[in-house]
């Protein structure tokens, strides 16, 4: 085997290995981004309802205040 083709093996492998785990590595970024993405919309919505619960106990509580007052007004 001459020089040339040795040197063009040794290239021609190190290129594939290098591709292989550039394929590799860039799946598992990929992959973690995605996990990322899911865990910040899992927050969004866990914001969301601790939101429409306070605006639920506002509401209950309006509610309450607005009977209190009508049956203050209900007997005068």
């Amino acid at each position: 085997m001459s020089t040339r083709s040795k040197i063009v093996l040794v290239v021609s492998c190190v290129a594939s290995t290098g591709i292989i785990f550039g394929v590799h590595y860039k799946q598992q970024l990929d992959r973690d981004r995605m996990h990322q993405g899911v865990v910040r919309d899992m927050e969004v919505q866990d914001m969301k309802r601790r939101q429409n619960m306070v605006l639920l106990d506002q509401q209950t509580a309006l509610t309450q205040l607005l009977r209190d007052q009508e049956k203050s007004t209900d007997f005068k």
